[in-house]
């Protein structure tokens, strides 16, 4: 069962180990198995296996049941092995074979189980074969005995190797170490494996590899399943908080007309049968708010959408987005519920609202800060938000050229440069400049500023809301304004023609809101990268 198995780096004796391999495949068909395995009912997962420990007794010779008491990995002089729990912080600690010999004669018994998984350690001990195997639940060991399992099922045990998927049928039972093992009766091959897994104490390393073989990540990197499974969690968290509170999701297009929504530069593609020229969705917003004036008032899509932009580690072209429309609701209505969604999430994955993040942690726990736009821009700058000049100013001192640029697109310069990063957040950033958010509502008492605002977690954006502009004609008249100063691919002034029409059918008074899954999984599952969150990050080809 030994081979040399791949690291990430090519390996000389990959062709090899592969002829080894299959040499062993031909040898499990003569046996009269199937290498490629088949249905298997009934299997238990390890972890429900795991988890019947209590059902494991010693059965003393005289046939009466003794409990097996609760057991702590320790370790004593270097060395570790399984101790009776509550002796554990002793200095003289009861080894688990200790108590096995204090029951006198007898045995430990336990439930029949089924289980399957791929084998990702094993140790060969002549006539015994101990092998872990592992599903999306759990690592378990299985005892492996020439004796037990019979010789034609001990010839196919010894065909197996890292990597290989196999099931098992046996016993639940401790060995008298104290490892809770399944004692095989009888071994099924499920999957012979071809290519030998990452080398042990090397591993799958390297980021783009990692990324390119996510089947390989995924099987033998530590954590990385329990990250994207964590992933669906949120996922799915997030359609439950919202189904809870009567939001219907919908579908929209991915194909688009007009690049609208958002400012951001698009992918363009050709549809052949209509031979007109498209755009992948760079938002989903405006489809959404066509729905609000049909009628449906709780509307939400979670998708990807599409961005032509750079790549970061906090920036993917293609991502995943929630975006959320209520009626008769507003900016104020959409922090609650984002708040809500992200303390649901938290509450599906740990048991605390304090995360690890890097080399520290951030601490969810609600309610989130709330602070204007301009109150953190003086903290931040020491600047008078309402001093143009003074701002201006600034800018040039950290290198913006402000020559003919709008006052607001300068101030916002400057707020993404010198204040995002700084905002440890969770916090909510409130009122916006009404200038560079065209599709928000103004207040009331004060036109300039938008009711509009975006989280922060430690100085990144995860969630952007507005209070939406209704009004068909002012919203006609933002979308023939692009801001002096601003790039054409940062704006958002893109005339929509079909929207306006909705919206002159009369759209009510709604929230509506927009959150980053990727960023927020990001955050949630102490990932540095977005790219660690998306399951197959677009690479460049092989070669």
């Amino acid at each position: 069962m030994a081979d040399s198995p791949e690291n990430d780096t090519t390996n000389p004796d990959e062709g090899a180990i592969e002829g080894a391999r299959r040499e062993k495949l031909r040898r499990i068909v003569e046996l009269g198995f199937d290498p490629w395995g088949g249905r298997f009912d009934d299997r238990h997962l390890i972890g429900e296996i795991r988890d019947r420990s209590i059902e494991i007794k010693f059965k003393t010779e005289s046939g009466s049941t003794v409990d097996i008491p609760d057991l702590k990995n320790v370790e004593v002089d270097g060395k570790t092995f399984w101790a009776v729990a509550e002796t554990a912080a002793s200095d003289a600690p009861v080894q688990f074979r200790q108590w096995i010999g204090e029951q006198g004669k007898g045995e430990i018994v336990g439930p029949m189980v089924r289980a399957a998984g791929r084998i990702v350690l094993h140790r060969d001990k002549g006539k015994l074969q101990f092998i872990d195997i592992q599903d999306w639940t759990g690592q378990i060991q299985l005892f492996v005995g020439r004796n037990q399992i019979g010789e034609d099922n001990w010839k196919l045990v010894e065909c197996l190797d890292l990597g290989d998927t196999i099931g098992v049928d046996g016993q639940l039972r401790m060995t008298k170490m104290g490892e809770q093992s399944i004692f095989a009766e009888k071994i099924h091959i499920l999957c012979k494996s071809l290519s030998p897994p990452p080398a042990k104490h090397i591993g799958l390393i390297d980021p783009e590899l990692r990324q390119r073989k996510r089947y390989v990540d995924l099987a033998y990197n530590d954590g990385v399943r329990d990250r994207f499974l964590n992933r669906t969690k949120i996922v799915q968290s997030v359609r439950k908080t919202l189904g809870e509170q009567g939001f219907c999701e919908i579908e929209g297009p991915t194909l688009h007309s007009i690049a609208g929504g958002a400012a951001a530069r698009p992918f363009t593609t050709h549809h052949n049968a209509l031979d007109l020229d498209l755009f992948m969705r760079i938002a989903l917003e405006l489809h959404l708010k066509r729905l609000l004036v049909g009628g449906m008032e709780r509307v939400y899509e979670l998708g990807r959408v599409y961005r032509n932009e750079g790549i970061s580690p906090k920036h993917n072209p293609e991502f995943t987005m929630l975006e959320v429309y209520q009626a008769f609701g507003d900016y104020q209505s959409m922090m609650d519920l984002t708040e809500q969604l992200i303390v649901d999430a938290i509450n599906v994955i740990s048991d605390e609202f304090k995360l690890p993040w890097g080399d520290g942690f951030i601490d969810f726990s609600p309610p989130f800060a709330r602070k204007t736009y301009d109150e953190l821009f003086a903290e931040q700058t020491e600047i008078d938000p309402s001093d143009e000049a003074a701002v201006a100013q600034y800018a040039e001192k950290i290198g913006f050229d402000t020559t003919c640029k709008h006052a607001d697109v300068v101030k916002n310069f400057v707020f993404e440069e010198k204040v995002e990063d700084a905002l440890e957040g969770p916090i909510f950033v409130i009122d916006y400049p009404a200038s560079i958010c065209p599709l928000t509502k103004r207040k009331r008492d004060n036109p300039k500023i938008a009711e509009r605002f975006e989280l922060f977690i430690n100085g990144m954006e995860i969630a952007n809301a507005y209070t939406e502009l209704n009004d068909p004609d002012l919203q006609e008249e933002l979308f023939k304004t692009q801001l002096d100063g601003l790039p054409a691919e940062e704006s958002m002034a893109k005339m929509d023609h079909d929207f306006i029409r909705a919206l002159r059918h009369g759209m009510p008074p709604a929230g509506g809101l927009g959150v980053g899954i990727d960023r927020l999984v990001m955050l949630l599952t102490n990932s540095q990268s977005i790219r660690e969150v998306i399951l197959f990050p677009l690479l460049r080809p092989e070669g």
